[in-house]
């Protein structure tokens, strides 16, 4: 990382909700990039029923990511490689909680190398805490009236609860 060419690297995903892995993955990938855009996608890669809107999710990462002035949350539609072009960022940020994450996650790698050959991934692992955490069991959790509060920042563990009781 140098002061002259900050390193920029993009984390995307859907964050519904953010989890503390993912908080991990963003503290992690600022040793690695001196700033992070937190890229909340507007169209899902794999299907998956969503609790937030886009618009909710950005305001969860930003009071999340609220003292954190080199974290970033917007959204993006369409090709992951696009958006990044357009923004000049070059390394693409990933967690892999499992091997099972890795087989798939290694084919959007090398489909973005295809469509952009200058664009790197950077993986990483989360704290072992988290290995087994994912935004699809917390909502799972939370719909069966389980208590997510481990499993997700304060903010968030409200939001879903007010998000609950009120469909």
């Amino acid at each position: 990382m140098s002061a002259s060419h900050p390193v920029v690297a993009v984390y995307p995903g859907s964050f519904d909700p953010i989890t503390r892995g993912h908080e991990d993955i963003v503290r992690r990938a600022l040793h690695v990039a001196d700033r992070l855009i937190v890229a909340v996608a507007h169209t899902a890669t794999q299907s998956k029923s969503g609790l937030f809107s886009v618009d909710e999710r950005l305001d969860l990462l930003r009071e999340v990511f609220a003292g954190e002035d080199n974290v970033e949350a917007c959204a993006f539609e369409g090709l992951l490689v696009e958006f990044a072009r357009t923004r000049g960022v070059r390394f693409v940020i990933r967690g892999l909680r499992a091997v099972s994450d890795f087989e798939y996650e290694l084919q959007m790698t090398q489909m973005n190398r295809e469509l952009w050959p200058d664009m790197e991934t950077i993986f990483l692992a989360p704290e072992v805490d988290y290995s087994f955490l994912s935004s699809s069991l917390v909502r799972e959790v939370a719909r069966l009236g389980g208590d997510i509060g481990r499993f997700v920042s304060p903010v968030v563990a409200e939001r879903v609860r007010a998000k609950l009781k009120g469909e």
